[in-house]
């Protein structure tokens, strides 16, 4: 098997493909927190489209231009005063990453929680 340009070793749980080791263990602790009532409706992988305003041109008004996804660890809900939480697991925070998280928190009006 080859290996994952920051070591990473993907990992299988409950059929589900892990990209890391360290990704699989937080989906075991999220599960558990599940099965607790702690947490709910939990959701792997959640995919947040990525887009921008263009006014061009610039008569014809404002449109959004898809450019791109984030795709997210995790995804559930914890408590009644927010709409939902979004984890990412990360062991190397590159630059697409940073500012893909950056632009998803814009956009959607949420923080993403690094684990």
């Amino acid at each position: 098997m080859r290996r994952s340009k920051y070591g990473a070793v993907p990992t299988v749980v409950d059929g589900i493909r892990f990209a890391s080791k360290k990704e699989a263990r937080r989906y075991q602790e999220l599960r558990l927190l599940e099965r607790c009532g702690d947490i709910w409706d939990l959701e792997v992988q959640p995919k947040f489209v990525l887009s921008v305003h263009s006014a061009c041109p610039p008569t014809s008004g404002f449109f959004s231009i898809q450019i791109g996804f984030y795709v997210g660890d995790f995804k559930y809900c914890e408590a009644e005063t927010t709409p939902y939480v979004v984890e990412d697991v990360k062991g190397v925070k590159t630059a697409l990453y940073k500012w893909k998280k950056r632009h998803t928190e814009a956009q959607y009006g949420i923080s993403i929680r690094e684990v």
